[in-house]
């Protein structure tokens, strides 16, 4: 199982707009169910967002960058960040009711 961490900040002008692109990825999502892959946005009162991706696939790959929706999200993505995405791999030191144990 590979579990990601993507944190960037955007604009605040351009925040909202962001969340839209990042909520459309979840509807895309929720209409297709993709197996081995679960997914977590948080945004901060920053306009911090931070994106939780946890692959469950044979060889740790993600179906979500083949996503129209996910597409779209990336096209620009840098024009609307002040801090650019930052993806680093993570493990977990704890966890209550938050993941999948398995």
């Amino acid at each position: 199982m590979r579990r990601t961490l993507i944190r960037y900040k955007t604009r605040p002008e351009i925040a909202d707009r962001n969340a839209e692109l990042v909520a459309a990825v979840f509807a895309e999502l929720n209409a297709a169910k993709p197996d081995g892959v679960r997914y977590l946005t948080l945004r901060l009162e920053d306009d911090t967002f931070l994106h939780f991706v946890e692959a469950a696939t044979e060889d740790g790959s993600s179906p979500i960058p083949k996503l129209k929706a996910f597409q779209v999200f990336q096209d620009g993505i840098r024009d609307r960040c002040v801090e650019p995405p930052l993806v680093r791999a993570v493990g977990i030191v704890g966890n209550y009711r938050m993941l999948d144990e398995a």
